[in-house]
């Protein structure tokens, strides 16, 4: 199994995991007031309206484009991938209409982002902060397949959701923001006011722990 294998899984496929639902969590009145301001975009991009795609670009510009850019690490780059987003949502909207919106989007950039930067990097590979993230992945999962690898993957990603979502709400954000997001320790140490060496110590033994809960459901043994 390659670290582009596990860089999937940890896309749509972790099921149950409401990725960007953290920031409606809050409470209170201006999380209310995101969520209705996400649903009147929605529905004007479900109308077909183009000032629908204005006030996504408004609103989630700087967030679209901060994913991106960790993952490319080119602005020009970025800056294509985030403008591909506002496509790829308006042909997606309708049919879908996203629970989640913010988590809707990272999923779209992130794998615009991926594609570009796999593109990209498939001669030269190693040593930037991406490479480091899907090595440290990779340390939970071995290298073998059987000749049902879509079945499998599907094993897997489920029982990595399991896994998460039996972890602290703290951990399990640690997690994606590694993981998904492609955030690095410092920032995320910076983001939740902890210790970079918090951040590590926590990372290392969720991956030690998911290596034991992978074995013991016999998943990729």
């Amino acid at each position: 199994m390659t670290g582009y294998d596990l860089w999937y899984i940890t896309e749509h496929k972790i099921r149950g995991l409401r990725l960007g639902e953290t920031l409606y969590r809050k409470g209170g009145c201006a999380d209310m007031e995101k969520r209705m301001e996400d649903e009147k975009i929605i529905q004007l991009i479900w109308d077909r309206e183009e000032q629908g795609l204005r006030e996504l670009s408004d609103k989630y510009n700087n967030y679209c484009h901060s994913i991106s850019y960790r993952i490319v690490h080119d602005e020009e780059d970025a800056m294509e991938c985030v403008n591909d987003t506002w496509f790829r949502t308006w042909n997606a909207i309708p049919p879908k209409r996203p629970a989640v919106l913010p988590g809707f989007l990272a999923k779209i950039v992130r794998n615009l982002s991926l594609n570009r930067y796999r593109h990209m990097h498939t001669a030269r590979r190693g040593g930037n902060s991406v490479d480091i993230a899907l090595e440290e992945l990779q340390e939970c999962v071995s290298d073998g397949r059987t000749v049902e690898e879509q079945i499998e993957l599907r094993e897997l990603s489920t029982s990595i959701a399991r896994f998460l979502n039996r972890q602290s709400e703290r951990n399990r954000a640690i997690f994606l923001q590694r993981y998904f997001y492609m955030m690095q320790t410092k920032e995320i140490a910076e983001k939740l006011g902890i210790r970079e060496g918090t951040v590590r110590s926590i990372l290392s033994r969720m991956r030690k722990d998911l290596r034991g809960w992978l074995e013991k459901e016999a998943v990729y043994l």
